[in-house]
């Protein structure tokens, strides 16, 4: 069976200069897909993933844009709009968080989150949905983890990004009569950057001690790459998923079968 093609379509993928959101925008533009890769921090990451889209023979855009600050959020977009015309596909990948027990978690650190997970995702769609005007759109959303199982330090985020679940069912409820498919991706372990932040600061042993409890936890005997995840947010985007709405896809491997 052949791939799906995305020829013609323009996707913006947030936290798209690494991991899960650099392997989407750069197999979205493998599949023929133009791309708009969002980061904050990293310019220079950011630009490396959009020169290997640019070597695939397509469009890349490179914006910067804080998510938590809505004025940056809305700008973003006017520039797609401007330099691209439309968008066919969002992915709201971004997150930031601080991985505190919920007790010592702070005002800003909860607002951060929420603004950065949740309130940012409301506002992209808000702004991408007119750009979908009279295509066929496709939303999807990507989740954790830690909204089916309790992770150590995972209480803020865990929150947010079962908000973002809700919201996901919500939107897509009211997107799918104009021709908008909404759905979120749930990943378990992958070997990314934020994982590995996440294990030095949790593990002992960093992330290889926490490799080797989450592998034991895996059917599958070992944790994703961002490119397995990719191709599951590529198969929501790509007409193959018009039957699936409002879904939260878990992507784990098996973990989260397991006690």
């Amino acid at each position: 069976m052949s791939e799906p093609r995305s020829d013609g379509q323009v996707a913006l993928v947030t936290g798209s200069s690494r991991g899960i959101g650099r392997a989407t925008v750069r197999l979205l533009a493998e599949r023929g897909a133009d791309v708009v890769v969002h980061y904050r921090r990293d310019a220079a990451e950011a630009e490396a993933a959009a020169r290997e889209a640019r070597e695939l023979g397509r469009r890349a855009l490179v914006v910067r844009a804080d998510l938590a600050a809505e004025d940056e959020v809305r700008a973003m977009m006017r520039v797609v709009e401007r330099e691209l015309g439309h968008l066919d596909v969002l992915v709201a990948n971004a997150a930031s968080t601080a991985f505190k027990p919920l007790l010592d978690a702070q005002p800003h650190n909860v607002a951060l989150t929420m603004q950065t997970v949740v309130h940012s995702a409301l506002l992209l769609v808000q702004g991408a949905v007119p750009l979908m005007a009279g295509r066929r759109g496709s939303i999807v959303t990507v989740s954790g983890i830690d909204t089916v199982r309790v992770m150590r330090g995972h209480g803020v985020l865990a929150a947010a990004k079962a908000a973002l679940e809700t919201l996901t069912r919500y939107l897509a409820v009211e997107l799918a009569p104009h021709g908008i498919n909404v759905n979120a991706v749930l990943p378990g372990f992958v070997d990314t950057g934020s994982a590995r932040t996440y294990a030095a600061g949790r593990y002992e042993g960093g992330y290889a001690e926490a490799v080797g409890e989450w592998v034991r936890r895996t059917p599958r005997g070992r944790v994703a790459s961002p490119q397995e995840i990719a191709r599951v947010i590529a198969f929501l985007c790509s007409p193959d998923a018009d039957w699936i709405v409002g879904q939260v896809i878990i992507a784990d491997g098996g973990w989260s079968l397991l006690e």
